[in-house]
């Protein structure tokens, strides 16, 4: 009787256990994916800091919109997955750049 009751009890846990690795390799997928996308965000915004700060350099003035931005200094921006806020408040100060990671 002893016997039937373990292999019942292995017979439901197997499953269970197979449920449990397959959950937690999908959510390690998931969490790799969240930290490529918010690298990828960091390297966005990298990109566009230096390329503005490149123009400053370059033509004395920040670029005066995000089209100008990427249009005349190589910056590509995958809008299917970021959206770009870009603020100038004067041709000599900082704009103000933020990049948002759409859902």
């Amino acid at each position: 009787m002893k016997n039937t009751n373990t292999k019942k009890f292995f017979a439901l846990l197997a499953p269970l256990v197979a449920f449990c690795i397959v959950c937690s390799f999908l959510a390690a997928i998931s969490n790799l994916d969240s930290g490529n996308a918010l690298e990828e965000k960091e390297r966005l915004e990298e990109a566009l800091t230096r390329a503005a700060v490149s123009c400053y350099a370059i033509e004395g003035a920040y670029p005066p919109s995000l089209e100008y931005l990427t249009k005349n200094y190589d910056v590509i921006i995958n809008e299917k997955h970021f959206t770009v806020k870009y603020e100038l408040y004067a041709s000599n100060l900082m704009p103000d750049i933020t990049v948002l990671v759409n859902e």
